[in-house]
């Protein structure tokens, strides 16, 4: 079912006319702004008086000069920015974010130049005065907000507006729909992917009452939640690839060997991901028909793509709401302000972490202390580029936000630290709520998670040595032989090679160009597999036996085609549905020669990751395979277990048509796709 095409909207009536005058010119509307103009005054005024005491040298800071300079600001900001707006739409990218920085700087400079006073003189000296007056700005205007989103929202609001009005400009609207154009009627559908979210650990926050966007939704009965089986790999790149493309089983894991090229692929290098997503699209994606992917590692087929990593750039000039938040005073510079404090922040709560001896627990230093104001600057800008869809009116938006998975990775993925961000993520949500009617189509909200977390000491803390090492050892191999990093730009010669993701973990002999069979390992390095059978750390060991595929374990060995189990079952501790899944991921393209999975405490759950990560995610154990979806109540469900992001595929592409925003039936969808896809048998 396809969207009925815009009719011309009406001509306005005299009473439209006055009525749309009247709410112009009503006193709340009147007040609403006399207080945003006086707000912005006063903190302009606190910021100018505080830059000039701590300036050396500025021998006066007459009151009524520092009045004069702040209309003085107010004036040039009118005039420089909306000029440097146009410049930042025109650079696009990179540029946008340097000439964003440069804009709130650059009026503080011109309006000190100007300044009959002449307090401060000399290009070096004024540039140092802006810079304190915008940090100052965007620090005194967070605490005004007492860390609420309602400047951010204000902004936005302001954004939208200004999209839309320019769509009604190109349309030759009328002076209504150019003035204040009205809420579109049309469905449009969000969906939202807190990154690295379990059901357990959302259903527990719910609970809590700490997310009260979700609850109110969930209690309210207008969403229902349910939990969906990731399967394995759960890592972001084989979710996403089910997800948007239906082609989950492209992808064996976060990182993987390829014998026919010689090549280690790493999904979040943009190279490779533009490499893997031909393998993916069959042209029938997720956001084929006039959708927006923004932030995901995969584009899903859209028209248009954002910060996705398979299609390696920044926003260009046809995306405003990435321009408008690097230049708004509310933007870019005051989350690059913010972002410091939250380094500041990570270094206390790291610190905590020690002194309490807080276990398991790793090492929350180095590229770490980046990520942390990265990820808030990126929810910010994804936030600002899906208000921006919203306005344009695209049928259907798809963004990933990682907040909480890249905190929960080094903090842990119910502790507090991680809770925070997922209550950030919260807000957001009462974000898009609160810009809703700014939108040029009535948005429902999907949140879906790709995958879950799971806690642990790691295979190094535990043992002592990494996988890298123990492989070493058991293959007599060379120090330098093995384990090729994953940023390492040159092809991997090692004989043998680890991949790991999370407590999952590929081992391929490089050497053969095809996967090998139990004996051809055994002839080659007779004691590597029983040595990692034996190892405590490795629960399971999956190799190809003359009767398919089996899983070792240090007192039992389960044949996965048939079931059939010798001595202790070593499937046990990973619950009912581990033999489906390592039997699916043995169908995945370039698998390793050996999958490893690390052993899981069957009290605690928690696993030994092969990476230095204390939440971890990509193998079998724990709540890693537990992601989340939360939908529309009323919306059916056609498959009762959802069981692999291929299922959510579907899933998504039956709301899509049921909403009228696919152009092309499901049924036909399915017939005509070219792309491999899993049987229901296999895939829920």
């Amino acid at each position: 079912m396809a969207v009925a095409p815009h009719e011309p909207s009406p001509a306005p009536t005299t009473r439209d006319v006055r009525a749309e005058v009247r709410a112009l010119l009503s006193w709340r509307r009147i007040v609403k702004r006399t207080r945003a103009v006086l707000r912005s005054a006063v903190v302009t005024f606190v910021v100018l008086t505080a830059t000039l005491w701590l300036m050396p040298g500025v021998a006066s800071a007459d009151l009524v000069d520092t009045l004069g300079l702040v209309l003085l600001v107010a004036g040039v900001g009118a005039v420089v920015r909306p000029l440097l707006l146009v410049g930042i739409v025109a650079l696009g990218g990179w540029g946008a974010m340097l000439l964003g920085v440069v804009a709130q700087i650059t009026v503080i400079v011109v309006a000190l130049e100007l300044d009959p006073a002449e307090r401060i003189s000399g290009l070096p000296s004024l540039v140092f005065a802006a810079i304190m007056a915008v940090v100052f700005a965007a620090i005194i205007d967070w605490m005004l907000d007492s860390g609420s989103d309602d400047t951010f929202v204000r902004e936005a609001k302001r954004l939208m507006r200004g999209v839309r009005r320019r769509q009604a400009r190109q349309a030759g609207g009328s002076f209504l729909s150019l003035h204040r154009p009205r809420p579109g009627t049309e469905p449009g559908l969000l969906l939202l992917q807190f990154d690295g979210l379990s059901e357990p650990v959302l259903r527990w926050a719910i609970r809590a009452g700490n997310l009260p966007t979700l609850g109110h939704w969930l209690r309210s009965g207008s969403h229902t939640m349910v939990g969906w089986h990731t399967g394995m790999p759960a890592t972001t790149p084989a979710s996403q690839a089910g997800i948007l493309h239906g082609a989950s089983r492209q992808i064996p894991g976060f990182r993987w060997f390829e014998k026919d090229t010689g090549k280690l692929m790493v999904t979040s290098r943009p190279r490779d991901a533009a490499v893997i997503e031909p393998r993916l699209s069959d042209g029938r994606g997720l956001l084929r028909d006039g959708g927006v992917s923004i932030g995901n590692a995969f584009s899903g087929d859209a028209v248009v793509s954002l910060l996705t990593v398979s299609r390696a750039a920044l926003p260009g000039r046809s995306a405003r709401g990435w321009a408008a938040f690097m230049a708004s005073p509310y933007g870019f510079t005051r989350a690059l302000v913010l972002g410091v404090g939250e380094v500041f922040t990570e270094l206390h709560q790291a610190r905590l972490q020690r002194r309490r001896n807080l276990q398991p627990r790793v090492s929350r230093s180095g590229k770490f202390l980046a990520l942390r104001p990265a990820s808030m600057l990126l929810r910010d800008v994804n936030i600002s580029l899906i208000a921006e869809q919203m306005a344009r009116g695209a049928p259907v938006v798809y963004c990933d936000l990682v907040d909480y998975d890249e905190v929960a990775h080094h903090a842990g993925p119910a502790r507090p630290e991680s809770m925070r961000q997922l209550e950030s993520l919260d807000r957001m949500l009462g974000v898009l709520e609160r810009l809703a009617p700014e939108a040029a189509r009535r948005y429902h909200i999907v949140v879906l998670s790709d995958h879950g977390q799971s806690q642990g000491a790691t295979f190094r803390q535990r043992y002592g040595e990494t996988l890298k090492n123990l492989v070493e050892r058991l293959s007599a191999a060379e120090s330098n032989a093995l384990d090729t990093p994953a940023e390492e730009e040159a092809a991997p010669t090692a004989p043998l090679l680890v991949a790991s993701s999370g407590n999952l973990s590929l081992l391929y002999l490089t050497r053969y160009p095809h996967r090998l069979s139990r004996a051809e390992i055994d002839d080659a390095y007779p004691k590597l597999v029983p040595g990692l059978v034996a190892h405590p750390g490795i629960g399971l060991v999956v190799v190809r036996d003359e009767d398919g595929p089996v899983a070792l374990g240090t007192s039992g060995r389960h044949r996965l085609r048939d079931g059939h189990v010798e001595g202790v079952d070593p499937l046990l501790p990973y619950g009912p549905q581990a033999r489906t899944d390592l039997l699916r991921h043995q169908e995945s393209a370039h698998v390793g020669d050996l999958v490893l999975i690390s052993s899981v405490d069957p009290v605690t759950e928690e696993v030994a990751a092969f990476e230095e990560l204390v939440g971890s995610h990509g193998g079998l154990g724990g709540w890693q395979t537990d992601a989340v979806l939360v939908h529309p109540a009323r919306w059916p469900v056609g498959r009762p277990e959802l069981d692999g992001p291929d299922a959510v595929h579907r899933q998504l592409v039956e709301w899509l048509d049921m909403l009228g925003l696919r152009t092309q039936p499901v049924e036909a969808d399915e017939a005509g796709s070219s792309t491999p896809r899993l049987s229901r048998a296999h895939d829920g």
